[in-house]
């Protein structure tokens, strides 16, 4: 996914899993349903031990029940097709637990060979172990992403440190089989908090480091015989743009994208050239974003200059790169909006949701791209990851796999040539797809008349769910689509009957551009609402009740579900979230924290414009805690996260119990009403994203599971049962 890797790492603080480079690089490692994709940036000195988690407590029968059926359900999709192997000329790559290793493609019958060691990274040392002796975590580092030389002469592999913020690359020499991976000699040398990088050639790899979560020089590094040169080639002076290096996929140009929120600046090295100096396409101009891919030394772009401002495909020449020689291609239909786009042979290939919230493939010959033509996706697919073409592999072929939150993903391939859709198992399935399970698409009718797309997975008719568990999952930010890669807890939840819902609110990116547009700064508001109606359209439609009901979100997502339970928070019964932004106020008029001057355009100005002040604070969860009744909540933070304040967590957790006990301390005691759990779960380690480790991962998600069973007053589901032979 081009696109997502270079428009919106750079305009996201998320989550917003699992799952965007934070969110690709979780696209590029083996589980790829584990990443949680979000970026809320705050740094905080609060000691963990200053959090009351006796609550917890509760909770822990129920949650080590869930924990032994999530490993069975893990487990059952263990060998989940993925994009994690990469193919050079002669050999096929891919990450085991203690490194990277790889097979000759010409002789399979040999037995893999090693070409990193993760213990010879790290030195074969431990940091020191987590105090709390029955949550032991052993620190160690994890493959990101891997990029081969053009003739596979040298490899290079991003590594994280767990439980911290720290990236490393290490470039390694391939040699001939049987090399000895431990010698020194083959390790050429290591880079620190490098974040993207993509060879040039075998020799010159461009490379960005992440600083302060900020992204902003690019550096080449010239590999000769001997030793080595570091160069910064570019530097960027805005404080708001992030920047990244990226290749086309036919591996003729490198790309440095220079994105903010709200303009796209980027320069090009043609890399069939020697002197690989770059050079502008178009140089940055407000409210405008464009990606460039490569065909024919021609540039095919995408850029928001269609109508409304959403995106549409232009034509340029290299030799004439700025937007005054941009010539439209293609524009789409009214209603359907581009989500990314690929280059595949002589066909430009865009991933589209068309007006009925549905994911399709629209087609164009670039030498004829009058003759676009659209190709159908399965109804279910909701999430979309393309393949990146292996150095051997030909380009005229698009693979990709297709998934939802309750599908598991299956591979297709598209010829564009002649429209051909291919799936891996013939008709598009996977026995787990063969399930009777019913994808449902619906509109909500908003306050200011705008209709809210909601998908809908259930496995009985909607006529039968009003005594159905409902879990409604919300994001709303950013530009973000909301999350729906696939996810086994959430199969697991509609085998045992449970009704999952996605709001697809204004803010995130499902409709285009203007969706976002709509709901920031000055327009914050409209996604409260939207979740309000989505909800109220769940319930009138027969879907469950508020007595059944339970919101999920992560981190900005936060922010409409917090504002939610304190206007209306009789409409749910409980709510989890996950590195959760609650005080917007305190956090944006504090402009030396990180991130926060480029927030503006999220969230407004509250130190420089006093509307955007009175704004922020009328719907700022923490700055409108007042004392009523609440759902009951489940807030996960870390320790270390360095995106979401956790002070702003302590003090939204407090002040909350501190409302509710004041709401039940003035009332009758003949009034019987059971008062809400607020439960804080302060895990350790910089996991804004979730926790790279899987014991941790399947923990927290059976205490997610336990608490909403506990407080909805579910039974816990049986096991099934085994067949007797």
């Amino acid at each position: 996914m081009a696109l997502l890797s270079s428009l919106l790492f750079s305009s996201a603080r998320l989550l917003a899993p699992s799952r965007l480079l934070f969110w690709e690089l979780a696209a590029e490692t083996r589980i790829t349903w584990l990443s949680l994709s979000a970026r809320r940036c705050y740094t905080s000195d609060i000691s963990v031990s200053s959090a009351d988690t006796s609550g917890l407590e509760r909770y822990k029968d129920l949650q080590k029940y869930f924990s032994r059926r999530l490993k069975a359900t893990y487990r059952r999709f263990s060998d989940v097709p993925d994009h994690s192997v990469v193919s050079g000329h002669h050999h096929i790559y891919f990450v085991e637990e203690d490194g990277i290793y790889r097979m000759d493609r010409r002789q399979s019958d040999l037995e893999p060979e090693q070409v990193l060691n993760l213990g010879q990274v790290s030195g074969g040392q431990e940091k020191p172990r987590l105090e709390n002796e029955e949550k032991k975590q052993r620190f160690q580092w994890t493959v990101q992403r891997i990029r081969l030389s053009p003739q596979e002469k040298h490899l290079a592999a991003t590594l994280k440190l767990s439980h911290t913020e720290e990236l490393r690359c290490v470039v390694v020499r391939l040699g001939k089989r049987n090399f000895i991976p431990v010698d020194p000699q083959h390790i050429v040398l290591t880079l620190e908090k490098v974040l993207s990088f993509e060879w040039a050639t075998d020799d010159v790899l461009f490379y960005t480091t992440l600083e302060d979560l900020r992204s902003s020089t690019v550096f080449r590094l010239d590999l000769t015989s001997s030793g080595s040169r570091i160069t910064a080639v570019y530097q960027e002076a805005q404080p708001d743009v992030f920047v990244e290096v990226a290749l086309s996929r036919d591996r003729q140009i490198l790309t440095i994208n220079c994105n903010s929120r709200n303009r796209s600046e980027v320069l090009l090295c043609d890399i069939t050239r020697s002197h690989l100096k770059p050079f502008v396409v178009q140089p940055h101009q407000l409210d405008l974003l464009y990606h460039v891919e490569h065909w024919r030394r021609c540039l095919i772009i995408l850029a928001n200059t269609g109508p409304g401002q959403e995106y549409q495909v232009v034509k340029a020449p290299m030799s004439e790169p700025s937007m005054v020689s941009w010539v439209s291609l293609f524009a789409p239909e009214p209603g359907t909006v581009v989500k990314d786009m690929d280059i595949v042979g002589d066909y430009c290939v865009l991933v589209a949701a068309t007006p009925v919230s549905q994911l399709a493939l629209i087609v164009v010959p670039l030498t004829h791209p009058k003759e676009a033509y659209t190709v159908q996706l399965p109804s279910w697919a909701c999430a979309i990851e393309t393949k990146k073409p292996g150095l051997a592999e030909q380009q005229k072929v698009l693979e990709f796999l297709i998934s939802s939150p309750v599908h598991p993903p299956v591979p297709y391939c598209l010829y564009p040539e002649n429209g051909l859709l291919l799936s891996a198992t013939g008709d598009g399935s996977s026995a787990e797809n063969l399930d009777n399970y019913i994808t449902t698409r619906l509109e909500a009718c908003s306050q200011d008349g705008t209709l809210v797309p909601v998908t809908l997975f259930h496995a009985a008719p909607v006529e039968s769910l009003r005594q159905a568990p409902l879990l409604v999952h919300v994001y709303g930010a950013y530009g973000r689509d909301l999350n729906m890669d696939f996810s086994p807890e959430k199969k697991l939840l509609l085998e045992q009957g449970w009704v999952l819902a996605y709001c697809h609110i204004r803010g995130g990116g499902e409709r285009g551009l203007s969706w976002q547009r709509q709901a920031r700064v000055e327009g914050k508001q409209r996604g409260v609402e939207d979740l309000q109606a989505c909800l109220h359209h769940l319930f009138s439609s027969g879907v469950s009740s508020p007595s059944l009901a339970a919101l999920t979100a992560c981190s900005a997502g936060a922010v409409p579900v917090g504002a939610l339970c304190n206007r209306h928070p009789h409409m749910i019964r409980a709510v989890t979230l996950q590195a959760p932004f609650l005080d917007v106020l305190g956090t944006m008029q504090d402009p030396s924290l990180p991130l926060t001057l480029e927030d503006r355009d999220e969230w407004g100005d509250p130190v420089g414009n006093s509307k955007h002040r009175h704004i922020i604070t009328s719907y700022c969860p923490l700055h409108n805690i007042t004392p009523q009744h609440y759902p009951s909540m489940l807030l996960t933070a870390y320790s270390g996260d360095a995106r979401v304040p956790l002070t702003g967590v302590l003090k939204y957790t407090e002040q909350l119990k501190k409302a509710i006990h004041t709401h039940f301390s003035m009332k009758p005691k003949s009034e019987c009403e059971t008062a809400p759990n607020i439960v804080l779960n302060i895990q350790p380690g910089a996991n804004h994203l979730g926790p790279e480790d899987f014991e941790q991962t399947l923990e927290e998600e059976a205490l997610k599971l336990a608490f909403l069973y506990t407080e909805l007053g579910l039974d816990p589901p049986r096991p099934p049962r085994k067949r007797r032979r």
